[in-house]
């Protein structure tokens, strides 16, 4: 059997931020044959325990949420079917900045003060070798501000520049409807888990594109249960009573399995649908399948 020629690279900030944004995608692409590989920045030192047994793992007690989170990040690669994951540097060159404007953005170590030609380099390092056609990474607001996601933006942008050829020829941003959007604060009106309880327009979220502004939607519908699973693996960021596994029961794969893309480097492929979206992040590359 021919081998498919499709490399898909993916370039995330912590352990969990793969599943919520893209987990769906990476599973689509994976049972399709496509080699996914995922670039994690940092180990998510900082990260809230959702787990009271493991409360003493947080950065002000032990300081080893970290380590435990490399397991986690494993389980949940499994869960999609990825199995080329590495850390930029090797785990633990880079640590969790924490949210923006707290102490913890000063750390030496944190990946918020990386030098940025540097981190580029090392993600280069990985460019070069897997030669990815597309690469999946935040915009540069790190779609809602977080200092760890800006910074894997600029890093994955400016590894691409250093790349030229070899680099990918389309890159995507992770995005959100706000038609979507508009579509979840409806249906979590009047329930007790609301994470839209305190927000009165959908313009008021740090987050979200128009219509217009989405170039792609993949639908990982038929891999939401992976999803799903890859989520449960990050046990100590994703509590059982999220409302994310809210979402999941409520409505399965509809809001759960479909994610979209902004396109930032490129040209579209061939579109479909009322909006003319991409559903192939592949479409219009020589080679593609």
């Amino acid at each position: 059997m021919e081998q498919d020629p499709r490399r898909l690279l993916l370039v995330h900030a912590h352990p969990d931020d793969e599943v919520i944004g893209t987990g769906a995608t990476m599973a689509h692409y994976v049972a399709e044959g496509v080699q996914v590989t995922l670039v994690t920045c940092t180990l998510g030192e900082e990260g809230e325990i959702h787990v009271p047994a493991l409360a003493q793992l947080e950065a002000k007690q032990a300081d080893q949420l970290g380590g435990y989170r490399v397991v986690e990040l494993e389980r949940a690669c499994a869960a999609l079917g990825v199995t080329d994951h590495r850390f930029l540097g090797g785990a633990g060159r880079y640590r969790d900045s924490g949210m923006m404007g707290l102490p913890t953005n000063d750390h030496p170590r944190c990946f918020w003060q990386a030098d940025l030609d540097e981190a580029a380099g090392l993600l280069l390092e990985i460019m070069r070798e897997v030669r990815p056609q597309v690469m999946i990474t935040y915009d540069d607001n790190g779609f809602y501000g977080h200092p760890d996601h800006i910074m894997a933006h600029r890093v994955a942008m400016r590894a691409a520049e250093l790349a030229g050829d070899d680099g990918p020829a389309k890159i995507y941003f992770t995005a959100m409807p706000r038609s979507v959007l508009e579509g979840g604060m409806e249906a979590f009106r009047g329930l007790d888990d609301n994470p839209f309880a305190d927000v009165q327009r959908v313009e008021d979220l740090p987050f979200g594109q128009s219509d217009d502004e989405i170039a792609a939607c993949i639908d990982g519908t038929d891999r939401f249960e992976s999803k799903v699973a890859a989520m449960k693996a990050h046990a100590t960021q994703i509590p059982d009573n999220s409302w994310l596994y809210g979402i999941a029961g409520d409505f399965g794969g509809e809001f759960m399995g479909v994610e979209y893309y902004t396109l930032a480097k490129g040209s579209r492929g061939e579109v479909s649908g009322p909006h003319k979206w991409e559903r192939d992040l592949f479409s219009g590359l020589p080679g593609s399948l």
